[in-house]
């Protein structure tokens, strides 16, 4: 969706996206002019709005900001409100962020001119499980398919380490990443090794950015401007974001100078504004911002358990890295100078793009390894039967995190339960006071399943953290022992077979995930025991040797698929994510018609104005003055329509309305060009005939084996052709420039190429072949060509070749191309 199109729907949204290259898209077409001219149909900050609640309070401070209108939907999360088409629409978060990547795949497919679906999303660490599902399904609506959603920090960290030649082989090189952006300042700690990279600690403060600086200018200036000129810029949205847009301007000129100007016209009631602050002064009322900076940074070291001695160096990340006061503090707290060696603005979108390539079968990348880490704490929990049921006490909730802080992404764990029928798992956050959102994340019932002993049954649950960051039971499988008899086998010897076990190989590859067996007894309510690195029991056929000469019965473990339905809480159904889809699609055809409608529309323009200064210049002697001044009125009438009734038509009536005018101004078009082509075509036509001439007339040796007849026609062809120019040449200089020609260059053309078609196989007929004389041997033994023959490499002249010396190929030309070469 951009600002050209979709009925002026504008979106300003910084996106981190890769395709074969990578692809960093800041705002739409001219992102101020649109948002001041109009404010409320300007769509902003998508990031702040997506997977959240209408009633979060945090959501409910950034709407303040936003001049467009956001409403609270059936579901609890917010609806945009956008004219488009002409009438108020609404769109849900994942909707527009959906035509933002839409937007950035057609961008992407027309600069690469190839199909573009996998692609590297960048997000910011703090996005909770339903943002991030969010992502995923506008990246569907948009026709894309994320490889994989990676945390800004560490593309940034990928950015940075994929490309250096001296990390050490065995100690670790920590170094710490500090990304300050418009919104949030994110905390990167990690260790880099040759080839490889491990996120040591995440954190964030997902409310501290270059907007709050703003907003403190901003608020000084409202309130200094209601002191002194009596207005209240609360009260105009438009006026909103022009003192805003200037503020940030404002911040960054304080970024680099000790005092800088306010200067606004005409900002409200037609009332020219001025203010001046310094940096001492800005950095004053920015305290409160500025003492939340160190938090995150001393969480990340905790995390790590490192210290400011062990940290390397210090990246800093981020457009509003540059204000002063934030690198005073970086530096105070790690004790050493914050270093700028990568693009604040590019690194995100470069690591994302290194990633994709790395993920994409097709790209050859340096191998270098990225450990990830969740940088939250996922339990699941589920309900047991109570010890005391017999004095009717209600069921008890058991739980157990299974992903901790910190775990590595993507992991796989296997969870055992006994159950006797259909039970519910909750997935939740094992602490919000971070995140502040619901706890809960989904539900998932497992079953129906029928035992076939009638009493509990054993489940093993697998729980997987993707790639992305996202937590999903991926399946349920029920385990029943069954006794098979196994006929006696006499032979002692030891052969080896391959068996199903409940133990892991010592000797097996270790798994790519992490993987966790945990028992969930009932009565007892939590874990029995958990042991990371090691497959689900059964998962993978294990070679063992075994001895064959036991007869007893053997036991086999049948394993039997269960059902598993999944609730996620906010999410968008498969249903909603379909429609979308299909709306997307259909409102991408809009755009095509509407661009398509906007280039007719400027194709009538251009050639109005065109056409105008050129019957005045260079068209000027191909057009008489009569038919000169009614082109002009027609052309002055279809100008007066565009900028009135014409203003908003259809593709269909432009065309026609051009074709209309391109009736009377492709004859005079067609004279001028006639003129200026004409005279290079005779010449080349005429240099054709004397050619063809010449040859036919010359004495020359070479053409001796061409009969007279022959060389008559050849002849009579020049005098004919020669003839009919001659004609029509008279007739085309007795003729005014404005009046149609009758000695056109395509006619001039055809002619030349007739008269070659007759003689080109006259004039360059090979000679008859002389007669062979019988083969001698060699003095040396060899064979020896045979007098008279023709070499099959060489060209005979006056001793009898058949080919044309360049000397007697009059009628070959390098004048032009529209004419046969006569070789």
């Amino acid at each position: 969706m951009s600002a050209w199109n979709r009925d002026s729907i504008v979106l300003i949204f910084k996106v981190h996206s890769s395709a074969v290259g990578y692809l960093v898209i800041a705002t739409r077409k001219d992102e101020r002019a649109s948002s001041m001219m109009n404010p409320k149909n300007t769509i902003s900050q998508i990031k702040r709005l997506i997977g959240r609640q209408f009633s979060d309070p945090e959501l409910q401070r950034d709407l303040k900001a936003l001049p467009f209108s956001v409403t609270e939907g059936p579901d609890g999360y917010p609806l945009i409100h956008a004219r488009y088409l002409g009438e108020m629409r609404t769109f849900s978060p994942t909707q527009v962020l959906g035509m933002v990547f839409s937007d950035l795949k057609t961008i992407a497919e027309k600069n690469l001119n190839a199909v573009v679906v996998d692609c590297c999303i960048g997000i910011p660490i703090y996005f909770t499980d339903l943002q991030r599902r969010a992502v995923m399904d506008a990246a569907t609506i948009a026709g894309l398919h994320p490889l994989h959603l990676i945390h800004e920090t560490t593309a940034t960290a990928l950015a940075y380490g994929i490309y250096k030649t001296d990390l050490p082989e065995n100690d670790q090189l920590n170094v710490a990443f500090v990304d300050v952006g418009h919104a949030s300042l994110q905390v990167c700690i990690a260790g880099f090794k040759k080839g490889q990279l491990k996120i040591l600690a995440h954190s964030f403060d997902r409310n501290l950015g270059g907007r709050d600086f703003d907003e403190a200018l901003f608020q000084h200036f409202a309130a200094k401007f209601k002191e002194e000129y009596k207005i209240d810029v609360f009260q105009n949205a438009r006026a909103c974001i022009r003192l805003r847009a200037a503020c940030e301007k404002l911040k960054k000129v304080l970024s680099a100078n000790p005092e800088a100007p306010l200067n606004i016209e005409c900002l409200m009631d037609e009332k020219d504004v001025r203010g001046f602050i310094k940096r001492d002064e800005f950095e004053q009322i920015s305290i409160p911002i500025l003492e939340r900076v160190k938090k995150p940074l001393e969480k990340a070291l905790a995390e790590a358990g490192l210290t400011t001695e062990d940290i390397h160096s210090v990246e800093v990340v981020g457009s509003s890295s540059r204000v002063p006061a934030i690198m005073r503090i970086l530096t105070e707290f790690f004790g050493k100078e914050p270093r700028r060696t990568m693009n604040a603005s590019e690194c995100v979108a470069k690591g994302s793009a290194l990633q994709c390539a790395i993920l994409s079968p097709t790209f050859k990348v340096r191998e270098f390894k990225v450990n990830e880490s969740f940088p939250f704490s996922i339990a699941l929990s589920w309900k047991g039967p109570a010890p005391d049921a017999q004095n009717g006490a209600s069921e008890n909730h058991q739980s157990t995190i299974v992903f901790p802080k910190g775990n590595p992404i993507p992991s796989v764990k296997a969870l055992t339960f006994y159950r006797s029928g259909t039970f519910t798992i909750d997935v939740q956050y094992a602490d919000v006071s971070e995140l502040q959102e619901p706890a809960k994340i989904s539900t998932y019932t497992i079953g129906p399943f029928q035992s076939t002993k009638g009493e509990r049954d054993k489940l093993k649950v697998k729980v997987r953290l993707s790639l992305h960051g996202i937590v999903s039971v991926e399946s349920a499988t029920l385990l029943e022992e069954e006794e098979v008899e196994v006929p006696g086998v006499k032979e002692t010897a030891k052969e080896p077979t391959k068996m199903e076990t409940d133990e892991a190989s010592a000797d097996a590859p270790p798994p790519t995930t992490s993987e966790t067996d945990v028992n969930m007894q009932d009565a007892k309510g939590s874990a029995s025991g958990a042991e990371n690195g090691v497959p689900e029991s059964g998962d993978k056929p294990v070679q063992m040797e075994t001895d064959a000469k036991v007869e007893a019965p053997k036991k086999k473990v049948k394993k039997t698929s269960v059902p598993v339905t999944e609730i996620v809480y906010g999410a968008m159904a498969a249903a909603d994510v379909q429609k979308a889809v299909e709306k997307e699609f259909e409102m991408a055809l809009q755009d095509r018609v509407m661009e398509e409608t906007k280039d007719k529309k400027n194709a009538v323009e251009s050639y109005v104005y065109d056409m105008r200064n050129k019957l005045s210049d260079k068209y000027q002697e191909f057009v008489t003055d009569s038919e000169r001044e009614q082109f002009i009125a027609k052309l002055q009438e279809v100008e007066d329509w565009l900028y009135e009734d014409g203003e908003d038509e259809t593709k269909g009536v432009y065309i026609a309305k051009l074709e209309e005018l391109k009736k009377q101004g492709d004859p005079i078009e067609q004279r001028y060009k006639e003129s200026t082509e004409r005279g290079p075509i005779i010449d080349q036509f005429i240099y054709c005939i004397n050619s063809y001439r010449e040859a036919a007339m010359s004495s020359d040796p070479k053409f001796d084996h061409i009969d007279l007849a022959e060389k008559q026609k050849v002849l009579n062809e020049c005098v004919e052709s020669e003839a009919w120019f001659r004609e029509k040449k008279q007739q085309q200089d007795a003729l005014p420039k404005y009046a149609n020609p009758v000695l056109l260059s395509a006619d001039v053309r055809k002619k030349a190429e007739a008269l070659d078609r007759v003689c080109r196989p006259i004039m360059t007929k090979p000679k008859p072949a002389k007669a062979a004389t019988p083969e001698t041997p060699s003095p040396q033994g060899g064979e020896q060509q045979p007098q008279g023959a023709e070499s099959p490499n060489a060209t005979e002249g006056a001793s009898g070749g058949s080919e044309v010396p360049p000397a007697a190929e009059p009628m070959e030309t390098d004048k032009s191309e529209t004419l046969p070469r006569a070789s």
